[in-house]
């Protein structure tokens, strides 16, 4: 028992360390990933409870100053010019959870490189729930109208041999680059499968929340097998768990008690760092992060950002971030011009400018001549 005691302590406090670490991969988190690939889950997830335990967000309080996104000045919502490219309607505000909100709370920005004058990305923060008042979250909208998606194989995920598209973002890429943002849970984990480009790395699973990208680059948010099947014009498929928005509405599952429902990490009881991703009525897609969340927050995040089916993406805040980029002049997208979504996500901008183990999705602005 005493043995049991010292590892679990052991690997409380390496978890500890891979949880907060900034850095691209530090030894704590290779020590954890190690161990979680060589039998450890169950111990893992013991150490990660005991952690989580201790490290629980406050409740109460206010923000950091500058962590609400300011509005910016009011610009075009119509979009009616002629010549314009095709778009969706700008996204309506969010209603914030609290009953008094910040200045800025829930109210879209516009960010990124424009397509034909016009902003295919939109950004927002506030506060995840009426409780825990100094945590925020970030939400964004994106128009595949005006963007498009593609799926980035990492050096470890999904494994095998090289695929076409494969992080780092290279320079011709960071041309059109407006955002970045991780998938989901290593393969192993996802109860899911991986398809990319005609190759499959793990067999896709009915009944699975799935990311899909197009040959025309939008993208769309399903239960494979009931909304989506194999076609001609699909190109990717990420899976991720089961989905926790669906028909407009948060599925009963994300208030399960059974910590693996929804990830080998932790349970659902423990709020901690999530992501997921969704498509709203209209096909634009949001995504959503931040700490302290607990799976069923992450879905009311995402529903009320409009979305009608959403799934979980990855969770603690070593895997969970979202990169925008503001070149200036129109040029190359770059770690110096890219922004984290929510101010204090662990991992720099850098990211998938550097090898990369996991696979994650890219944003890109659509090329448009008038």
């Amino acid at each position: 028992m005493t043995a049991a005691v010292f590892v679990i302590g052991s690997l409380t406090w390496s978890i500890g360390n891979a949880l907060t670490a900034a850095n691209q991969q530090s030894e704590a988190v290779k020590a954890v990933e190690w161990v979680r690939g060589h039998g450890g889950s169950q111990i893992l997830r013991m150490a990660e409870d005991v952690w989580y335990t201790w490290h629980q967000p406050p409740k109460g309080g206010a923000p950091p100053k500058g962590a609400i996104l300011a509005s910016a000045p009011t610009t075009s919502t119509t979009h009616t010019t002629a010549a314009g490219p095709a778009h969706l309607a700008t996204p309506k505000n969010v209603v914030p959870f609290v009953k008094n909100p910040l200045p800025g709370e829930g109210v879209w920005q516009p960010e990124g490189r424009t397509v034909g004058g016009l902003h295919g990305l939109y950004v927002t923060t506030m506060r995840p729930d009426s409780v825990h008042t100094s945590i925020v979250a970030g939400l964004a909208w994106m128009d595949p109208k005006l963007l498009s998606f593609t799926l980035f194989a990492g050096a470890v995920e999904p494994g095998g041999a090289s695929w076409p598209n494969m992080g780092p973002v290279n320079s011709s890429q960071a041309a059109s680059l407006v955002a970045a943002f991780n998938s989901g849970f290593r393969m192993r984990d996802s109860r899911g499968g991986y398809y990319s480009n005609g190759r499959t790395a793990v067999p896709l699973v009915n009944g699975q929340a799935s990311f899909v990208i197009y040959s025309n680059g939008t993208a769309n948010v399903v239960d494979w097998g009931r909304d989506q099947t194999m076609a001609s014009n699909v190109v990717s498929v990420r899976q991720n768990l089961s989905l926790i928005v669906d028909n407009g509405k948060v599925t009963p599952g994300v208030y399960s008690p059974n910590y693996q429902q929804w990830g080998a990490t932790v349970g659902n009881s423990v709020l901690v760092w999530r992501s997921g991703v969704g498509v709203t009525a209209d096909g634009a897609i949001v995504y959503a992060a931040g700490p302290g969340l607990s799976v069923a927050s992450l879905a009311d995040l995402l529903q009320r950002a409009g979305a009608v089916r959403a799934m979980e993406l990855d969770i603690n805040s070593t895997w969970v971030d979202y990169f925008f980029f503001n070149p200036p002049n129109g040029g190359l997208a770059a770690p110096s011009n890219g922004t984290r979504l929510v101010y204090n996500m662990q991992r720099p901008p850098q990211r998938y400018f550097e090898g990369t183990a996991r696979d994650f999705i890219a944003v890109f602005a659509r090329p448009y001549k008038k």
